[in-house]
């Protein structure tokens, strides 16, 4: 005979919405209190001063501009006169003669016909041409 009775077991239950929560307000509270925390700059330099330093990007040449028009016209220079195709290819090679690391920019309209971009670009990997950088400018209101 048995007097004693039993109990069945269950097995625990975690609850996962509030493992959740609390595990929400541990991030919260972690986000607040390191966002309050001010940089600690311990090592306070002085650096010398020189009177022959020179700036960077001062001893740099400034790179040829090669303009596209809206309507397809090439200028060349920082006069920006007017030239063909075969004006800009032989001024890109003179100016690469002079000066192995040239830097070309182009300035193409928005309204400027993409194939003349191209053309520019094979005519500046003709010449060496290692930095080139393009540049879209809107072209005026109406």
């Amino acid at each position: 005979m048995r007097f004693y009775h039993r109990k069945r077991r269950q097995p625990p239950a975690v609850i996962i919405v509030a493992m959740i929560d609390v595990l929400i307000v541990v991030l919260i509270f972690l986000m607040v209190t390191t966002s309050f925390k001010q940089p600690q700059y311990v090592l306070k330099l002085t650096l010398p001063e020189s009177t022959q330093a020179v700036k960077t990007g001062a001893t740099d040449t400034p790179p040829l501009v090669v303009s596209i028009e809206g309507d397809g016209n090439y200028r060349i220079g920082p006069e920006a006169r007017p030239a063909t195709l075969d004006q800009v290819k032989t001024e890109l090679a003179a100016q690469v003669a002079k000066n192995p690391q040239l830097k070309l920019m182009l300035s193409v309209d928005s309204k400027g016909p993409w194939g003349r971009v191209v053309k520019v670009w094979d005519a500046a990997k003709e010449a060496n041409i290692k930095s080139l950088v393009t540049s879209v400018r809107e072209a005026p209101q109406q």
